[in-house]
């Protein structure tokens, strides 16, 4: 199939990131320059934003028989730019004080971005692989990045090593489920359980199905650390700078739910009931297993690490809904929600990495105690996220929480559902805790890295950040307007 310039036309966000790494490499090789390489990169993922917002409104296209170009793809396409562009504002100051080469990280997380925009525009599994190894390879390098730093980090090669071992696990689960899939059916296109290479229905055997299926949600369990596949997430978290933290929890997340949930839309996947009954199990065990382990942490990543577990459980509840009613608000409960977790998630990581840096991170609950007191500002953005997270009104987590609610109400997903509430109510303890402790009259603490004019931008993003969290939780309506849009166009 040759291409066209019209057919570029909606890669344009892609071609822009990718040229990013080009420029930012090229820049790397002919001068070392932080500011600089920074401010490639940043550049890159602004123009890229604008391009994936133009292209909204009316486009969808089939690219070659691997990528989709639809209001989906530039949804998450400008979601991901966006998030990047901010986790590199971050990082400028995080970084600064880094006592190794430092352009280079910003290099990965470009290349990491060129992997997630592949991942939400794919609809073959080709392409999926493609992007998703992408991903993979440049967050291993990103958490291990202080690696050779005498003080940053306190475990960025055990990290960096075990995110490597089990995520290639991961793949080589996702990969031999493809190949099952593809001897049966001869196609690797996510419609391939419903039709053969020639459009005609595929004479699959339900069984041999279930187990190419089955292998496929584990690998994808594992990449999104859905319980019982979870255990490497607080390590990992923990053990990677900040920056590397905050992107493997938003957009490496996001890039997997949005292949998900093409997939089982693609695929009617879910008509299978061992298929259902596995979704609804690991579905249940996330938002226990996440609300109840993070009780017991006292590490902020750590807290956050069992918390996504348990989100991307609330996600899974919507994500099942869509088996058992019809419409789209099954599809629009996925997408506001997920949204609506980048957004927390990148303000709490966001706070950490303002008042941290790379030879110091201030990742204690402890460390926070009289944050009130000290940095009122930051305690309020901190205190806005973690309320939000916890599902409280007026915030947008409250709207995508009721979002996923309802449309599990819509299906009759009962037992879901209360092990929704129960987990919440459970969230709602270890949230308050750190919020407590912010509260709590300050004592004798490290102090926090003063930030200086390199420091302004990542204000800038925590205000968005906080400002889009109450916007869309008091008036979400230009949200879920533009969520309508999308999820009937699929």
């Amino acid at each position: 199939m040759n291409m066209t310039i019209t057919d570029l036309i909606p890669l344009s966000p892609l071609l822009v990131v990718t040229a990013t790494v080009v420029l930012a490499m090229l820049g790397i090789a002919w001068r070392r320059s932080y500011s600089l390489t920074a401010t490639i990169t940043i550049s890159g993922f602004l123009v890229a934003t604008i391009v994936a917002a133009l292209l909204l409104p009316e486009t969808r296209q089939q690219v070659t028989p691997l990528m989709i170009v639809d209001s989906l793809s530039l949804l998450f396409t400008l979601t991901s730019c966006v998030a990047a562009l901010f986790i590199a504002i971050l990082a400028y100051p995080y970084l600064q004080e880094l006592d190794d080469q430092r352009e280079e990280y910003f290099l990965l997380l470009a290349l990491a971005t060129v992997g997630a925009v592949v991942m939400v525009s794919s609809n073959h599994f080709v392409t999926t692989v493609l992007g998703l190894e992408t991903l993979s390879m440049s967050l291993y390098g990103m958490i291990a990045y202080p690696l050779h730093s005498q003080v940053a980090g306190k475990y960025p090669l055990e990290a960096s090593v075990k995110y490597l071992v089990l995520s290639a696990a991961a793949s080589a689960f996702i990969l031999f489920g493809v190949a099952l899939i593809y001897a049966a059916t001869g196609t690797l296109t996510f419609a391939s359980l419903q039709q053969g290479p020639d459009g005609v229905i595929a004479p699959l055997d339900p069984m041999f199905a279930v187990v190419a299926l089955t292998m496929v949600a584990v690998g994808i369990g594992f990449k999104l650390s859905l319980a019982p596949f979870h255990l490497w997430t607080p390590d990992v978290y923990e053990g990677a700078p900040l920056p590397s933290t905050a992107y493997l929890a938003t957009i490496g997340k996001a890039a997997m739910f949005v292949v998900l949930l093409r997939y089982v839309e693609a695929s009617d996947a879910l008509a299978y009931p061992a298929v259902l009954s596995l979704f609804t199990f690991i579905a249940i065990l996330s938002m226990l297993a996440g609300n109840l382990l993070a009780l017991m942490q006292d590490n902020l990543k750590r807290i956050l690490a069992y918390s996504s577990i348990a989100h991307m459980g609330y996600l899974l509840v919507a994500l099942i809904a869509g088996y058992y009613a019809s419409g789209t608000l099954s599809v629009e409960a996925v997408l506001f929600y997920l949204l609506a977790y980048v957004v927390m998630t990148l303000g709490a990581f966001g706070v950490a990495s303002v008042v941290s840096s790379s030879a110091k991170e201030f990742d204690v609950i402890h460390d926070y105690r009289g944050l009130f007191w000290r940095e009122p500002w930051l305690a309020a953005i901190m205190t806005g996220m973690l309320l939000s997270l916890a599902g409280i009104p007026l915030t947008v987590g409250f709207i995508g929480k009721f979002y996923v609610f309802f449309a599990g109400v819509e299906s009759g997903l009962w037992l879901l559902l209360a092990a929704m509430v129960i987990g919440s109510g459970i969230g709602l303890y270890y949230y308050l805790r750190i919020v407590y402790r912010m509260l709590m009259p300050e004592k004798d603490r490290d102090p926090f890295r003063e930030g200086g004019v390199e420091s302004l931008s990542s204000y800038g993003v925590l205000v968005l950040l906080f400002v889009m969290l109450i916007l869309f939780g008091v008036y979400p309506t230009p949200l879920v307007t533009l969520i309508e849009s999308t999820s009937a166009g699929l």
